[in-house]
């Protein structure tokens, strides 16, 4: 074998092995290390601690709070937005909203850490889902207000 093909299984073999064990090819000496390990517990303590999650059921409310006003004057005011997320993938459902009074930014990070946080309490708890399809319906502006518009079974898909 040739001496720059050992190389490349050496560091590759190091590579597996700090993936794998956690632990170090070729470490720092002593004093490297417990300087670098001082200057983590320093760096550590002076950084802020990371925000706690909020948990699914909290973000669900303040979504419900985006979506309380959802008045429109024409269907262009009306969308929708994938809600929660299943194990096996995808959306559990989706709900409609209007653009009327804002871009939807806030709803729409909202529902991203809605779905992260439905993602780790599924891995958390082991859960399963019947991976069924769930389909965005589209919305339309109804009585002044935007609603999922009815699913129809066969109906081509609209066009967006």
């Amino acid at each position: 074998m040739h001496t720059s093909s050992r190389l490349l299984l050496s560091r590759l073999a190091c590579a597996i092995a700090l993936t794998l064990g956690g632990t170090a090819c070729g470490s720092p000496p002593p004093a490297a290390s417990a300087v670098s390990a001082s200057a983590a517990a320093a760096a550590s303590a002076a950084a802020p601690a990371p925000a706690v999650p909020a948990d699914s059921a909290t973000l669900m409310r303040q979504i419900q709070a985006e979506l309380a006003d959802n008045g429109c004057d024409s269907e262009r005011q009306c969308h929708t937005i994938a809600i929660g997320a299943k194990a096996c993938g995808g959306p559990e459902a989706y709900r409609a909203w209007s653009d009327r009074h804002n871009d939807g930014g806030r709803l729409k990070q909202l529902a991203a850490q809605h779905a992260a946080a439905r993602r780790a309490e599924d891995l958390r708890d082991r859960m399963m889902s019947t991976c069924s399809y769930v389909s965005d319906p589209g919305a339309t502006c109804q009585a002044g207000h935007c609603v999922p518009r009815p699913l129809t079974v066969g109906a081509p898909p609209l066009a967006q």
